[in-house]
């Protein structure tokens, strides 16, 4: 267990293990594409499904 410090009274200061920081890339035009459609299909859904409550409510 990785301690860093430990008080006076006998109790232990635990902090969690930080990840490594990285910078993010920018996507590839593949990516980007995919992001596009994936886009597209969720406006389609919602709107689907807020045309299917209007016409039964």
């Amino acid at each position: 267990m990785y301690t860093t410090t430990q008080l006076d009274n006998g109790l232990l200061n635990n902090y969690a293990a930080e990840p490594k920081t990285y910078y993010a890339q920018y996507p590839a035009p593949y990516e980007q594409r995919r992001y596009v459609i994936q886009g597209a299909i969720a406006t389609l859904l919602v709107t689907t499904l807020i045309v299917i409550s209007a016409v039964i409510s």
